[in-house]
């Protein structure tokens, strides 16, 4: 038959090559963690990336090998992005608040062979370099140091490696996880068609009109995508290497920030300076992504009284990461404010691409009736089908189904409801309890600044929660208080059996709360009455 299309590899350096192309003056800013702020372009970016590209190689890293960062948010951590990309290398993005013998594990196990970093992690980098096993070369990002004088000593006249669309092109290891962490490899493929959905008004809602300032870090899940799909349409970046509220604050008003995405104890922080310093509007932004863990209704509530559309969003590590978000439906306009909350409080709907369903404990596929909840499978082209370097075998079942780990219920509109972890549900009675939902009818309560429920043992209901209450700063709400609120929210019988006030919480590297912790801490804990 005659005819047909061009066969071109979509491969992430043609995301940039499109931003400095037709959009190559619109700006890249970067808020250092010095405080002091450097301004560049898309076209920028692209030169730094091919001098990156061509650095690398002249230090002798070879098409498949990776490529290590442990840096926040900037300019040069972009072109060292796309410029070990763009040489056939896979970039290697590496969370800094992992312990040490995690990073030692994940660096070793990737066989890293440069690593760039941030000036405020050299302490750190310092204390595990003599356990580095294939780390040859080592550079800080900051400023016009070790990095920049690296890649000026190229001309940038460089073509990026020719390949196919499923080469790899970046790796991330899960957090939180028991055991060694997993690597999950991302290919050029994967990544190109996640930027594309993303941009969609249904998903992130980026054009070039956007001001995307991303408080999710660059090495948490590729930043959730931002970087590539910003490229996509040429959005201006504001890059901030500090997540400081104040910081945050300042650019959000000094550089006309539209968009915004990150974990919710980030905008937890952002609402306590906004209290402290007595500003009440969000200035020009319009839309944030919260995701990582599930966002209090209250948080939404607040954002979308201000004028702020809340994208609730769901995904994972092993799903490059969106899975699900929260979007207007048909009937938007015509539902009041308060169904308005309700349906953006759960964790949204598919994107194009993504299929989902739940299955019960025999693996039988449950309604999609809102009320099932059973463990949440995905699969599509940027969800994981095996972990890197591991000889367990394929992380998908043989119609490939990755199970999440997570508990959920799918609405018939095809919304999705996270009821839990799998390991977090409190199981009392025979009955299960959302910790997730507990959690949140505790954060609308006036005085609660972050709350956990985790079961404890009972001798009559095997478990009974618990609810870990930090207060707002100034705030003396007391437990029959809290309550009293929560009876007017939830189900009696939901209803934790003490609540305790603690100082802080433990969160993971990536902002969520630490269970795991917080059930060993509290696993021989008696509730009142709980004795045998």
């Amino acid at each position: 038959m005659i005819g047909g299309m061009q066969d071109v590899p979509l491969r992430v350096t043609s995301l940039l090559d499109h931003a400095a192309r037709e959009h190559g003056t619109r700006e890249i800013v970067t808020r250092w963690a010095d405080g002091t702020t450097t301004r560049t372009d898309w076209a920028g970016i692209a030169t730094d990336a091919r001098k990156s590209a061509q650095a690398l190689e002249r230090l002798g890293v070879k098409r498949g090998n990776r490529v290590a960062t442990i840096a926040m948010n900037h300019a040069h951590h972009l072109s060292a992005w796309y410029g070990a990309a763009g040489m056939g290398g896979v970039l290697h993005t590496i969370n800094p608040r992992l312990h040490a013998d995690q990073l030692v594990y994940i660096l070793n196990h990737a066989a890293d062979r440069v690593l760039f970093y941030d000036a405020m992690f050299a302490p750190l980098v310092d204390a595990i370099r003599p356990r580095l096993e294939t780390v040859e070369h080592f550079f800080v990002f900051d400023g016009e140091g070790e990095y920049r004088a690296l890649i000026d000593a190229e001309d940038g006249d460089y073509a990026w490696v020719a390949g196919g669309e499923r080469d790899p092109c970046g790796l991330c290891y899960t957090s939180g996880t028991t055991g060694h962490p997993k690597g999950v490899l991302y290919e050029h493929r994967s990544n190109v068609i996640h930027a594309i959905t993303e941009c969609q008004p249904d998903a992130f809602d980026l054009s070039v009109r956007t001001v995307m300032l991303p408080i999710v870090p660059m090495f948490h899940a590729n930043a959730w995508g931002i970087p590539y799909a910003c490229a996509a349409v040429g959005a201006k970046l504001v890059l901030s290497a500090s997540n400081d509220a104040g910081v945050l604050c300042g650019l959000f008003r000094d550089e006309g920030v539209t968009h915004s995405a990150g974990v919710p104890t980030v905008w937890l922080a952002m609402f306590a300076e906004m209290d402290r310093t007595g500003v009440t509007d969000f200035a020009a932004l319009k839309h944030v992504i919260i995701g990582g863990s599930a966002a209090p209704r209250a948080m939404i509530e607040r954002l979308m009284k201000a004028g702020v559309f809340v994208g609730h969003a769901w995904g994972m590590t092993e799903t490059s990461p969106i899975g699900t978000i929260g979007a207007r439906p048909a009937q938007w306009d015509a539902m009041p404010f308060d169904e308005r909350i309700d349906l953006l409080a759960k964790q949204g709907r598919p994107t194009f691409g993504v299929e989902l369903r739940a299955v019960d404990e025999d693996g039988f596929v449950l309604p999609r009736d809102g009320q099932s909840s059973g463990r949440l499978h995905i699969r599509g082209p940027w969800v994981i089908e095996r972990y890197f370097g591991l000889d367990d075998g394929s992380a998908v079942d043989a119609d490939g189904w990755f199970d999440t780990g997570d508990v959920a219920a799918i609405h018939p509109d095809g919304t999705m409801q996270i009821t839990d972890r799998a390991k977090d549900v409190i199981k009392s009675g025979g009955e299960w309890i959302s910790s997730i939902d507990l959690e949140n009818a505790a954060m609308s309560c006036a005085g609660v600044g972050e709350a956990a429920a985790i079961g404890v043992a009972h001798p009559k209901w095997a478990e009974r929660p618990l609810l870990l209450v930090v207060r707002k700063p100034g705030t003396e709400v007391t437990a029959d208080a809290i309550r009293a609120d929560l009876s007017d929210r939830i189900a009696k019988w939901w209803l934790p059996d003490e609540i305790l006030f603690v100082d802080e919480l433990p969160h993971t590297a990536t902002g969520k709360i630490l269970k795991r912790a917080l059930r060993d801490r509290y696993r021989d804990h008696v509730l009142p009455g709980g004795k045998s």
